[in-house]
């Protein structure tokens, strides 16, 4: 699972979730791309699921950028516990992902075999997402 190696806080606030993607909404490496049309937590294991989803399509064929990270702490109190004292523990990393954000990035592969690995790799996201691609190849 992806997480942070150190963090300087170990708890942080939910913040909102508002407005649309401040950067990350172009395609940067690679050729075709999963973009984030809703918005919502990504978990570290929705991320990896996702992952696993692609590479089993490619078959160690072309590149695969992964371009979210979880970065944020998310807390849950135990179940069956009283209200106050104060907030839970950590019990996994998430990032806040809003509308326009770029989730994954591939080149080096076959047009119908990227979209069907996206494809599959949308099905294991919490929110909506479309296939993107480059106007002009590099």
């Amino acid at each position: 699972m992806l997480m942070p190696s150190k963090v300087k806080y170990r708890k942080q606030q939910r913040g909102r979730m508002k407005g649309l993607a401040k950067g990350g909404s172009t395609l940067a490496f690679g050729d075709i791309g999963l973009q984030a049309l809703g918005r919502g937590y990504m978990t570290s294991k929705q991320i990896e699921a996702a992952r696993i989803a692609i590479a089993r399509f490619i078959k160690k064929t072309g590149r695969v950028w992964i371009r979210v990270f979880p970065d944020k702490p998310y807390t849950k109190k135990p179940a069956e516990t009283r209200m106050g004292k104060g907030k839970g523990d950590p019990i996994e990393w998430i990032t806040i992902v809003k509308p326009g954000r770029i989730l994954y990035e591939m080149e080096g592969m076959e047009r119908e075999v990227a979209y069907k690995a996206l494809t599959s790799a949308s099905y294991k996201l919490p929110f909506a997402t479309r296939i993107i691609e480059r106007e002009t190849v590099k």
